[in-house]
């Protein structure tokens, strides 16, 4: 995979590393060898405090990388529900794991944005140069602009201190150990609950958020984890760049397919009192495959199936 980098020779701090895409992160880094994976915990980390941060920095002297994950998410719901604690977690988590870094000398910085950070209107497909060019969808504005504020702060200290931090923006990911706790999942996890809550109680239909219309770009999780590594391992420049599939659907479409893959044959109802958030998102992903090689390579309706499977077997107990 990552060739011309010897992982072997790293130790690296993954925040966040215990969550949905952390998880899938770290296994694949032990896949590609590194030589060592930290990931703190919340309860003994609070990496909003300055004082945790740099205890963990401290505790971890030899720290050759830091792959920051952390952050407070959520659907639409829960943005609406949470967006000054959505702001400051990130915010904060972002800034004080960055500034923490430098500090300590750890050589390498690699910040995870969000497709949220994208003006509402953009232009299809989404390219890096769009990004300052409006404000974010008002639902997840203040987590898109918290998320923002660390790719600001990554091209400060390379241009001040010639820090060596990257700024990556993954589009919605989906996949196996996501959350389907209905007040946390994205639009994915809770259709397929939804759904398959629906078929087993014998429900004649489910109803979902919106008009069915806005149009999303969707990457299988193991996807995610290689493209992030990819970029840890082989690129640094000061310009974000997009990680994603190229792959759009509507949501009406998406819901269409999932209740084939759920088995949930009632209807399909939509509540236009609730927001669509981003009309459409797609993004160009030409950047990561010149700079470090990366393509998606999961079939999207595969993903879905290995999705509902592991959903079947565990989301029970994880959507609690």
């Amino acid at each position: 995979m990552t060739e011309q980098f010897n992982w072997a020779n790293q130790r690296v701090i993954v925040t966040g590393g215990s969550g949905f895409l952390g998880s899938h992160l770290v296994a694949h880094l032990r896949e590609l060898g590194a030589g060592q994976i930290i990931v703190p915990r919340r309860a003994q980390y609070d990496l909003r405090e300055p004082e945790a941060v740099e205890r963990l920095y401290r505790e971890y002297p030899q720290t050759t990388m830091v792959i920051h994950l952390a952050a407070t998410v959520g659907g639409i719901g829960a943005n609406r529900e949470h967006p000054g604690s959505f702001f400051y977690d990130s915010l904060m988590m972002g800034t004080l794991t960055l500034e923490y870094a430098r500090r300590a000398g750890i050589p390498k910085y690699v910040g995870i944005g969000t497709i949220c950070s994208y003006p509402k209107y953009t232009p299809i497909p989404f390219r890096e140069e769009d990004l300052w060019n409006g404000y974010p969808e008002e639902t997840n504005a203040p987590y898109g602009l918290a998320k923002k504020m660390l790719l600001v702060q990554s091209q400060a200290y390379r241009a001040e201190y010639g820090y060596h931090a990257i700024h990556l923006l993954p589009v919605n990911l989906y996949g196996p150990g996501d959350s389907f706790d209905p007040k946390k999942a994205h639009v994915i996890p809770d259709m397929i609950r939804k759904m398959s809550e629906a078929q087993a109680a014998g429900a004649d239909a489910v109803t979902l958020f919106g008009d069915g219309t806005p149009t999303r770009e969707f990457l299988y999780v193991q996807d995610a984890a290689a493209g992030i590594a990819r970029a840890a391992a082989l690129y640094d420049k000061p310009e974000p760049v997009n990680i994603g599939s190229s792959f759009e659907i509507s949501i009406r479409e998406l819901a269409t397919i999932i209740a084939e893959e759920t088995g949930f044959q009632g209807e399909i109802r939509w509540d236009t009192s609730k927001p669509n958030g981003q009309p459409r998102r797609k993004l160009d992903v030409s950047k990561a495959e010149q700079e470090f090689g990366f393509r998606a390579t999961t079939d999207f309706r595969a993903g879905l199936r290995h999705t509902v499977a592991w959903y079947r077997e565990h989301g029970t107990t994880n959507a609690k």
